[in-house]
């Protein structure tokens, strides 16, 4: 909990009772535009479009830019959480700017909450209770003296409602006008405004008549296959399309996309149009100020997807010409001219790969996840900018001015299985190795004049200019080792993201810091990632939405047994951990007795592995290790089911770091990341994986998870326990309690449903072993509960014995 000293008083600055991002600078004298023209590399971006030299550039902006430009908020609010929030919080650091936090009761540990300036908790868990409350965001306000509030993206980013009830209260809303929220929010308003401004759509029926029979004569007007989509909402939700050409066919999947949408998004009408058989998701990040100028920054690729949600994005859009980017951007200016549009914004078209003609699909009134990638290549802080435009400033780069600079990729690290359908999952980050970031922001240039001497929408630098920037990398993230992936949010953990001097480096780039990124205590996609990422048809730039679906057998290969020689490290691992002093190879009469027993035999020891893939029912491997000198070993290694044995001879090993293991195998010596992640606490030893200890080995870009049985003897010992505890219900997976049916006093019967927990979108309901009388009920509806922890106990009856 966030002491209450920590609050701070309003700010004396006096805000009119009414203010929008788009009135505020209207308050205020209004700044005359300056003529815009090139701007210098490495002249701050101000405001300001100045050419001449750099320190004539520096005593103009000390003598004019004061008197010409709004100052920032001295504080605001960000009205999100994770990396999203982080993000904001260090642009507002950057700029002197004071940073307000909100946190519910799970994220009172979090990242964001440790960063800002203020931090104050509004409710429980369930977004619908804190972070999409509005009242208590504004409560928050008035107690922090926050003068504007950002609002990340998802919760409350394009709530109209809440833009309009900041400005009531005269709060500042870092995004667009209300109006132009809801008029892009409706897919089929947004179609008519395009329309109407010369964006090209998606040929469809985008009007009221919602008549199945209607519906589908229009379909058929269009052309099957069509897409039926929810004109409310997104994230895939009520969508469906319908390749065959009847009407049975059609009103089936109209009335699913009908269903799933009322539940989703409380509005059933869906709007219908032609579906493109090989679409790319090309979107144009474009930026507007209060004054009426709208820039473009390039475009960005989203195509590869899963559940239509995006998972790898970059920048530029592979494969465009010149002339398409032109046109791209021309069409995407024009479509937030069209709605009067302020701030951040993306606009997103569909791209047919067949015929290289693109349609206006949606618009997003907010920053987008993938905002990084644009970032990289162009230099700028897009935050920054939405502060910029927020405080009543021009647009701080003209567009014959803006930047394109090598490419960059962003990679989205999900707490997910991703060969089980990407189903989420929750827990512990019980160990978060990452790669070593070289930026916090965007890589810095070199100095280069960024005029282009041509049209305003021709990048200002050329693929030729990138020469001179080094790759780099950078890391957005809003968790830590240690914090817990709950089941109440969105599960990304983190963004990789990569810039390097052409599409190819950035690739290489982007592998080897996957590599690099090890994750244990829940399941993630980075090895799907890295397996994307060097994908044949991914390198030869063929993108589509379908990419995952084509290239799956490629993408997710069957999955080898252990090899022998990652056996023998994950054996080593334990060995050297088990006995420290073995992995010396300094000589000292400590080391010199280390191999052998007080008796004086050699020191031997045989370790059971078990592949967590394998069948249940199978056997483990067996890697038997005996010392032969100090730091040095034979290994033995038998796999399940062969006769055959592997022999590694005086094999070099030492623990470099309690995870880290150098090996010299074969004469060729490895370096690899082994972390021990021990059983649930409490939970007695059996034959179940959950009960076991896992080692897990990240080694050549993947993980492997070994599970090491306990011996014989404690395993009788367990069962021991759990015969003796028969009755005690234990978490089998960190979960959400859903329902608790029981109370203590109450009798129950054998096999009744006692408690209902949700893990990873699907419900599990315990139910008693034994019947009995309950004595302890140790969750509430709500909890997030850990793995193995004992929720409900049952005294059995005496006589059922």
């Amino acid at each position: 909990m966030i002491p209450a000293k920590r609050v701070a008083s309003r700010s004396a600055a006096k805000i009119p009772a009414t203010v929008t991002a788009s009135s505020w600078a209207h308050h205020t004298t209004v700044p005359l535009r300056p003529k815009e023209r090139p701007l210098l590399a490495g002249v701050p971006a101000r405001g300001i479009h100045y050419s001449g030299s750099w320190s004539t550039a520096k005593r103009f902006y000390a003598s004019e830019g004061k008197s010409t430009r709004r100052p920032h908020f001295d504080k605001i609010l960000i009205a999100n959480r994770g990396e999203i929030a982080c993000r904001v919080i260090r642009t507002a650091r950057k700029l002197g700017i004071k940073s307000v936090a909100v946190y519910s009761d799970v994220d009172k540990d979090s990242l964001h909450v440790e960063l800002a300036d203020e931090a104050y908790c509004i409710g429980p868990a369930p977004s619908a209770e804190s972070y999409l409350r509005i009242d208590k965001i504004i409560d928050v306000c008035r107690r922090s003296g926050a003068q504007a509030v950002h609002p990340g993206y998802g919760f409350l980013s394009e709530n109209a409602q809440f833009s309009e009830t900041l400005a009531k209260e005269g709060i500042v809303f870092i995004g667009p006008p209300a109006q132009a929220i809801v008029s892009m929010g409706s897919k089929s308003e947004s179609k008519n405004i395009m329309s109407a401004a010369g964006v090209p759509c998606v040929p469809g029926y985008h009007g009221e008549n919602q008549s199945p029979e209607f519906l589908f004569e229009e379909a058929t007007r269009i052309g099957f296959p069509v897409l039926i989509k929810a004109i409310h909402g997104g994230g895939g939700k009520g969508m469906r399309t319908v390749t065959t050409p009847t009407f049975v066919a059609f009103q089936e999947a109209l009335s699913s996309a009908q269903r799933e949408s009322r539940k989703a998004f409380g509005n059933d009408t869906v709007l219908v149009e032609k579906y493109i058989q090989r679409p790319r998701h090309v979107e144009v990040q474009v930026f507007a100020d209060t004054l009426g100028s709208v820039v473009s920054l390039w475009e960005r690729d989203c195509s590869v997807q899963r559940r239509n949600q995006k998972i790898i994005e970059e920048a530029p859009a592979p494969g465009l010409s010149p002339e398409l980017r032109t046109d791209l951007s021309a069409k995407a200016i024009a479509a937030a001219k069209a709605v009067d549009y302020v701030g951040a914004g993306t606009v997103e078209f569909i791209f047919d790969n067949d015929t290289q003609k693109f349609y206006f699909m949606e618009m997003n009134t907010r920053l987008q996840v993938e905002h990084p990638v644009t970032e990289m290549v162009t230099g700028l802080d897009l935050v920054e900018w939405q502060l910029e435009v927020a405080a009543g400033n021009p647009l701080p780069l003209a567009q014959s001015s803006m930047p394109l600079v090598g490419h960059a990729f962003e990679a989205r690290i999900y707490a997910e299985n991703p060969r089980n359908n990407f189903l989420p999952d929750s827990g512990r980050l019980l160990h978060l190795s990452t790669p070593t970031p070289t930026h916090i922001f965007a890589s810095p240039y070199p100095a280069i004049a960024l005029s282009n001497g041509g049209s305003d929408l021709t990048p200002s630098l050329s693929s030729h200019d990138a020469m001179g920037i080094l790759p780099s990398v950078r890391l957005e993230q809003g968790f830590g080792q240690g914090a817990q992936i709950g089941v109440f949010y969105d599960p990304m953990i983190a963004k990789l993201v990569v810039h390097g001097r052409d599409r190819t480096e950035a690739l290489r780039m982007l592998r080897k810091a996957l590599d690099e990124y090890h994750v244990v205590g829940v399941s993630t996609n980075v090895e799907f990632l890295r397996n994307l990422a060097g994908n044949q048809a991914f390198l030869n730039e063929e993108v589509e939405t379908g990419f995952i679906p084509k290239h799956f057998d490629e993408l997710f290969p069957p999955i080898p047994p252990p090899s022998p020689e990652l056996l023998t490290q994950a054996a080593l691992f334990v060995v050297l951990r088990d006995h420290p002093l073995s992995s010396s190879s300094v000589p000292s009469p400590w080391t010199s007795l280390v191999s052998r027993r007080f008796g004086g035999d050699i020191y031997e020891r045989t370790i059971a592995l078990k592949d967590e893939n394998a069948p249940a029912d199978s056997a483990p491997a067996t890697v038997q290790i005996r010392s032969a000198g100090p730091a040095h070993f034979h290994v033995t290694v038998r796999a399940p089911g062969e006769a055959e044995t592997t022999q590694f001879r005086s094999v070099e090993a030492q623990l470099l770091s309690p995870t880290t293991l150098a090996c010299t195998l074969d004469r060729v010596r490895t370096r690899v990341t082994v972390v021990a992640q021990p059983p649930a606490a409490g939970v007695p030893a059996t034959r179940a994986p959950g009960t076991m200890e896992r080692i897990h080995v990240f080694s050549g870009g993947a993980k492997t998870t070994l599970f090491l049985p306990a011996p014989e003897w404690l395993l009788a010992l367990g069962e021991d326990v759990l015969r003796a505890a028969k009755g005690a219900l234990r978490a089998p997976m960190p979960s959400l309690v859903v329902e608790v049916r029981v109370k203590v006093g109450e009798r129950v019967e054998k096999g009744q449903a006692v408690v209902v927990l949700e893990s990873m979108k699907t419900e599990t309901v315990l139910r008693a072993d034994v019947a009995g009388v309950v004595t302890v009920v140790g969750c509430k509806p709500g909890e997030m509960v850990e793995e193995g922890r004992e929720l409900i106990e049952i005294e059995e009856d005496s006589d059922s014995n």
